[in-house]
């Protein structure tokens, strides 16, 4: 075995992915980590998106480390600000800030295939080797703005929900939002009942299912923090019955997209009254195809008197507000982006330089692909989480997330115990990999209209096609015979 002060391991971010792997590494003897944070403080999505309303779509019970359940949630679906509040008590459990650098952005990475280590360069212009990396920088991560002419030229208030200023007050003002997608359905019903007026432009409708959002009462609270095992159970339970529906967004079947559709349209009638409304909001694609959104209010809130919705195409924002193409000027005192992020599979994160010079973006130039979505050949000792073609349409990413890092502390495990210098996935199985995924991709519903899970090609290098189960069983286990063993 390899002194563990001659293996430095590097985690680039420090969201979930990042402070989960640094806790497994902890619970298999392995502390000789560093962590990469280019921001001030942790949390990853969950530190940046602090908008009025913004929660995650998936159950608590399930959108939290399995390692690291959380009995006290205070509802089905947790707030932004309570997501991040349990990972700052998790960091601060298993004392990571000891591991941390903070404010430090990896800028580049380069292997040195004789000494089997990568070179780490930060934005101060610090290099610092590392044995093995594990990349959890996320693919969504940087706010993807609107190319609207006329930006520059507004003289209100602008921001984007991911970037959202406290300091604005929105109280009594004209207010515009700009996009309905994930973050929209959030921030809409949160800011309406506090504007003067609020104007929602919609581009394209999306598929709504009802959240059924309630608070947890105390006793049942403590009676999880009790008996661990009922929270498990709950957690057991609310994973499988998403791995149920599962087919029901992915899979492309008209049969199994009807429900969907059903359950969405019951939605929509039951908060919205006027016809020609329900109208406007009802999508023409198939159910799954673009991301389904969950609420039991952003609809509803069409139907105030103060709240307009806008299908009319923008041409420009001018100084006072946004123009549409029938010449209207919608007058706004603030605008809000909720036009989500720029995907972060499209190419590498920053400058990545594998064995014999080859970069990340050469690699990826036809594509993000990695095996499993974890690791890419010509790239040693490198380990994706959240990579291509790791994204669930259904369910929670922590279970794949999970998968991610006990295939890499294997890994890790293998190389310090064996002395090796470094393992790299062969190109033959990673190709085969990749073939496989994209011949399922056929029989998914994501190929039918446009989104952001698609490149520009048509093809989708972002989900999984298929179920959670199916591609942790695929995943969380380290297979050397996959892998170029470099002793």
């Amino acid at each position: 075995m390899q002194d563990e002060s001659d293996f430095p391991i590097a985690i680039i971010g420090a969201g979930f992915a990042g402070i989960g792997a640094a806790i497994q590494l902890l619970q298999a003897g392995i502390d000789s980590f560093t962590i990469f944070e280019r921001a001030g403080e942790v949390g990853g999505t969950w530190r940046d998106n602090t908008y009025p309303g913004a929660a995650c779509d998936v159950p608590s019970h399930v959108y939290s480390l399995s390692f690291e359940q959380n009995p006290n949630w205070s509802q089905r679906y947790a707030t932004s600000g309570e997501i991040q509040a349990y990972l700052l008590d998790v960091v601060a459990k298993w004392d990571l800030r000891a591991h941390m650098r903070l404010d430090t952005e990896i800028v580049e990475a380069r292997f040195d295939e004789d000494a089997g280590a990568w070179h780490l360069k930060t934005g101060f212009g610090d290099q610092f080797s590392a044995r093995v990396v594990i990349a959890g920088v996320g693919g969504l991560v940087d706010p993807a703005y609107p190319e609207i002419p006329g930006m520059s030229e507004f003289e209100g208030e602008m921001m984007h929900t991911a970037r959202w200023n406290h300091e604005v007050d929105l109280s009594g003002k004209q207010v515009s939002v700009i996009g309905t997608g994930a973050s929209a359905v959030q921030v809409v019903p949160a800011i309406a009942p506090i504007v003067a007026f609020l104007t929602v432009f919609q581009r394209t409708p999306a598929w709504v299912v009802a959240k059924f959002d309630a608070f947890y009462p105390k006793w049942l609270k403590k009676l999880l923090a009790r008996f661990p095992f009922l929270l498990r159970a709950s957690r057991f339970v609310k994973y499988w019955v998403s791995e149920i529906r599962g087919p029901i967004v992915f899979y492309n079947s008209k049969l199994l997209s009807l429900i969907g559709v059903l359950l969405s349209k019951w939605n929509l009638r039951r908060q919205v009254k006027d016809p020609e409304l329900r109208k406007k909001l009802t999508p023409t694609f198939q159910f799954g195809c673009k991301r389904v959104l969950v609420s039991d209010d952003y609809w509803a809130t069409f139907e105030r008197s103060d709240v307009e919705l806008v299908t009319d195409t923008i041409e420009r924002i001018e100084a006072k507000g946004v123009r549409t193409k029938d010449g209207r000027l919608h007058e706004a005192d603030a605008i809000v982006l909720a036009t989500g992020f720029k995907l972060g599979l499209v190419t590498a994160p920053f400058p990545i330089i594998g064995r014999e010079g080859k970069t990340l973006d050469d690699a990826w130039s036809g594509g993000a692909v990695a095996y499993k979505g974890m690791t890419v050949a010509g790239f040693p000792n490198w380990f994706i989480l959240m990579g291509p073609n790791t994204g669930p349409g259904h369910t929670s990413v922590l279970v794949y997330t999970e998968a991610q890092i006990a295939h890499a502390i294997e890994a890790i495990q293998r190389i310090r115990n064996e002395g090796l210098k470094y393992v790299e996935i062969r190109q033959d199985v990673q190709d085969r990999y990749n073939e496989g995924i994209q011949k399922r991709m056929k029989h998914m519903v994501w190929g039918g209209c446009k989104s952001w899970y698609l490149n520009p090609d048509g093809s989708n290098h972002s989900l999984y096609p298929g179920f959670a189960a199916e591609y942790v069983l695929r995943a969380r286990h380290f297979k050397p015979a996959e892998y170029e063993i470099v002793k």
